[in-house]
């Protein structure tokens, strides 16, 4: 069981957690708030202290102004010290005593233990003050009497609450100024750090939007400051990135339903047929085969295709004999039964898979055959560097303003021409070449009809 104590505990840190802002704006106009309150506190402190340490030299600039004008009265030409006596003695002797070294001649009625406090200073000698707390706040101040070679001494005492009110005053004044200005500051903080992150928000929602359209539109042809524009800079190499696995991912999945469609037409062909009429055991046999060796292609497609898409290398090893590779091939019904399929060719090892082989000429063969008139060709023979195999039909050829286009994704010469196709499968012959270090070209001198050629490495 868990210890109850705990619990609390666990509480606290949980709210402690959630007290920071989660946004950078609160977090920012926290900090400005938390800065500017330091610099308010360390300004106060001087403040006041300043304005204290004026209030209290104001405060000893009267004792001594007070204690110069009761010294005025003290006679000090004769043995013994004497004070004289005139008008207004009442407020002159207001909180003041006078001494004749240390014997007090005068002191202010109800003096009380402030006297012991005068005394001490007159004990003393010379110019001193001191504070005391006596009853009230209080200031004494020592002066001695000029030309009485320190036998006499005026002690003047003035009251100090109201430079305290004034300190307090200004304490407070200096405090309501501070929590006026914190507030300003963070909500002007907010108001600009709001402001200034407005434009990260708005490029945010552009990307969003355009990685999910694969949109061409990039910040970089916008005017930006320098941090935003760094920002559009990272943003634009990540949009380029996501914009090219979608445009991958579709290249695969077009190239995969362009490879699957022969086999499953295959399929499809052959379980109408089967189902049309009651057959044999052996022509069932016969059909189930002739299905099986559809979905084994479909299988070898998409294991080889898949193995492309990985890293755009083909890293199987193996090798194929070319020529039974082509013969298969010349046996897939790709058009009518009035065209004549030829193989022709040496014995040839080539450096790719069988499966790889068959992806790279396949895509050509059905081309010519859908486009030939009588006859198609398929020769393979030796090259310096490798091998080749032509593929060669008697067709109208290919449009010579359309030859530059040929192997672009989802282009076609004419797309009304009554024959199928998505465009898929001259690109991506030459893909499946390259990645195995061949090249798949078209001859344009080349005529009647169409020539590509195949150039693979030896095995």
């Amino acid at each position: 069981m868990s210890d109850p104590r705990q619990r609390p505990q666990a509480t606290v840190a949980a709210v402690l957690q959630r007290l920071p802002p989660r946004t950078l704006r609160g977090r920012l106009s926290l900090v400005a708030l938390f800065t500017a309150a330091l610099l308010m506190l360390v300004l106060t402190v001087a403040f006041n202290s300043v304005a204290g340490h004026r209030l209290r030299h104001q405060a000893d600039d009267e004792l001594r102004a007070r204690a110069a004008a009761v010294a005025t009265t003290v006679d000090t030409s004769g043995a013994t010290v004497r004070v004289l006596e005139t008008s207004h003695d009442d407020l002159l002797d207001a909180n003041v005593w006078i001494y004749s070294g240390r014997r007090l001649l005068e002191q202010p009625p109800a003096a009380g233990p402030l006297t012991r406090v005068a005394d001490a200073l007159a004990a003393r000698g010379g110019q001193r003050c001191v504070t005391t707390t006596v009853r009230r706040p209080l200031r004494l101040c020592s002066h001695p009497v000029p030309g009485a070679g320190g036998r006499a001494t005026v002690v003047t005492a003035l009251d100090l609450s109201p430079y305290r009110s004034s300190a307090d005053t200004l304490l407070l004044g200096s405090l309501a100024l501070d929590v006026v200005m914190l507030a300003c500051t963070y909500a002007l903080t907010r108001l600009a750090v709001g402001r200034a992150l407005r434009p990260v928000g708005t490029m945010t929602d552009q990307a969003t939007q355009w990685s999910a359209t694969a949109s061409e539109e990039r910040f970089g042809s916008m005017r930006h400051p320098a941090e935003l524009a760094r920002l559009g800079g990272s943003l634009d190499a990540l949009l380029d990135r996501i914009r090219t696995l979608l445009r991958h991912e579709r290249q695969l999945t077009g190239e995969l339903s362009h490879e699957l469609r022969t086999p499953l037409s295959r399929i499809i062909a052959e379980l109408d047929w089967w189902r049309a009429h009651p057959r044999t055991a052996g022509q069932t046999r016969a059909t189930h085969q002739v299905i099986a060796d559809a979905a084994e292609s479909m299988r070898v497609i998409c294991d080889t295709l898949l193995d492309d898409a990985r890293d755009g290398t083909i890293t199987a090893p193996g090798t194929a004999e070319v020529l039974p590779v082509l013969r298969n091939l010349a046996e897939v019904p790709y058009a009518p039964g009035h065209l004549t399929i030829t193989v022709t060719g040496p014995h040839l090892v080539a450096g790719v898979p069988p499966a790889l082989l068959e992806r790279i000429v396949s895509p050509l063969l059905g081309n010519a055959c859908r486009y030939a008139a009588s006859v198609v060709t398929v020769r393979a023979y030796r090259a310096p560097d490798g091998l080749r195999v032509d593929v060669t039909d008697d067709g109208p050829g290919v449009p010579a303003p359309f030859a530059g286009q040929l192997f672009e994704p989802g282009r076609r010469a004419d797309p009304g021409d009554g024959h199928g196709g998505a465009g898929l499968g001259l690109p991506l012959a030459r893909r499946l070449a390259r990645s195995a270090g061949g090249e798949v070209t078209y001859d344009a001198g080349h005529a009647p009809g169409a020539r590509f050629v195949v150039d693979l490495p030896a095995g």
